[in-house]
């Protein structure tokens, strides 16, 4: 019990100077940030916050990167407001991420509180300003289905105009408040009328079961927007080979282990995004690569060939290989979006495995731990001691959980094998 008080006590200590202190808005991470992802049920699926966490983690952006997700079914932005200095505060993020609206505007049921949605926007912002928080993105809210959404069509067509407006006002709040905007709302249209044109208005981009909810592949557009928007450049690392010299380097984050007869060892402490399932079903992202550049600006893992232009190059990475032209391997070929089945899948879903624990903990830590203890204290008051106890253990067992899902990320050795082809060698299938 010593143990769990001292630490409340310097949580406490920490608050006090974060208040008295605000920091400056910044627009980027930092090493050793904590991201607070904050938003209503489409938060609590755990699904675009569970791919954020997984890029900051294995893809490091910056090192030692924590994050966890604060959804709540239900939630709009002033019940949310209401609820910071209890829940949200009190895990001292120094960055948060902002979705709400898909509630506020009443799904076209009744006339939508413009007003109070920005007032509540601008309240959330301004709180975690005055708490300390270095830097916010402030997002829109995302689509309805166009077919799928439980009001049907024509609803679904009045009623993502209304998320539009939202939208046009979370942009406005960032803009008056220097915060970043995150554009999730027309990225989400974007990628659903292209879908939609490909699978048939059948494909549900914004949920299979009310068209609110997405499903994985959603919820991979979002979590591109608030990617972008926290400044992720992509650039997972570059290995070049020269055939001539039989020589390799590396980039930062990873490292040459061997290089002998055109077959490279590497040693890589950060991982490309790895992707699985049926393209054709929204439980899968991959689906929708071809309508998102996620691979092309936040997924590259590029290996250059040097002299190769005129010639044909076969890349063989893990159990598959590949043949491309010499000119494309000169420039780069960004092995994430070429073999989406290769060496870090196996590992990649091991820390996924421990991102679910972990964020499965943390929804029933802040809606049953935090928010109904907080109820009982007005009741119980000479409890209130206790009652902080216990919270701040349910704060400690979600850090131990994070450590437990960052400590599955260990550096993954794999082997690249390049072989130079003549430019009138016939093209062969792709190896499995």
């Amino acid at each position: 019990m010593r143990r769990i008080s001292l630490f409340f006590t310097i949580l406490v200590i920490s608050q006090a100077a974060r208040a008295a202190n605000p920091p400056q808005q910044d627009h980027k991470l930092k090493e050793g940030d904590f991201v607070a992802v904050c938003g209503d049920s489409i938060t609590e699926q755990k699904l675009y916050c569970r791919f954020i966490e997984e890029y900051l983690l294995m893809c490091r952006p910056k090192p030692n990167l924590r994050t966890m997700q604060l959804g709540w079914n239900g939630e709009t932005s002033w019940g949310f407001l209401s609820k910071m200095p209890n829940e949200a505060m009190r895990f001292n993020p120094s960055v948060v991420t902002i979705c709400f609206g898909m509630n506020d505007g009443g799904y076209a049921q009744v006339v939508p509180n413009y007003d109070r949605y920005r007032h509540s926007l601008r309240g959330i912002v301004q709180d975690f300003k005055k708490d300390g928080v270095r830097f916010i993105v402030l997002g829109s809210p995302g689509a309805v289905d166009s077919q799928t959404f439980w009001g049907g069509p024509e609803v679904a067509a009045k009623y993502n105009p209304i998320l539009a407006n939202e939208r046009d006002i979370a942009r406005e709040v960032a803009a008056e408040e220097g915060v970043t905007f995150a554009e999730v709302h027309d990225l989400m249209m974007n990628v659903m009328r292209r879908a939609k044109a490909k699978y048939g208005k059948a494909y549900a981009l914004a949920g299979t079961e009310d068209g609110v909810h997405p499903d994985e592949n959603g919820h991979l557009v979002m979590a591109y927007a608030f990617l972008k928007a926290l400044g992720c450049d992509g650039d997972i690392g570059t290995i070049t080979y020269e055939p001539g010299a039989n020589r390799a380097q590396a980039s930062d984050g990873h490292r040459i282990l061997s290089c002998a007869n055109g077959t490279i060892e590497v040693e890589s402490s950060r991982y490309p995004y790895c992707f699985y399932g049926d393209p054709s079903s929204p439980r899968s992202p991959k689906g929708i690569l071809e309508f998102l550049p996620f691979n092309q600006e936040l997924n590259r893992f590029n290996l250059v060939v040097k002299g190769a232009t005129g010639q044909k190059v076969k890349v063989t990475w893990g159990d598959v290989s590949k043949e491309f032209a010499g000119a494309d391997a000169e420039r780069g070929i960004n092995l994430a979006a070429e073999f989406m089945d290769n060496p870090f899948s196996a590992q990649f879903q091991k820390v996924e495995e421990a991102v679910k624990a972990q964020q499965n903990f943390e929804t029933p830590l802040v809606k049953r731990l935090m928010h109904e203890l907080a109820e009982f204290e007005a009741f119980l008051p000479e409890e209130k001691g206790a009652m902080e106890a216990l919270k701040t253990a349910g704060m400690k067992k979600a850090h131990e959980l994070f450590d437990k899902a960052a400590g599955e990320v260990t550096p993954v050795r794999h082997r690249i094998t390049v072989e130079v082809l003549p430019a009138g060698a016939p093209t062969a299938a792709v190896v499995k």
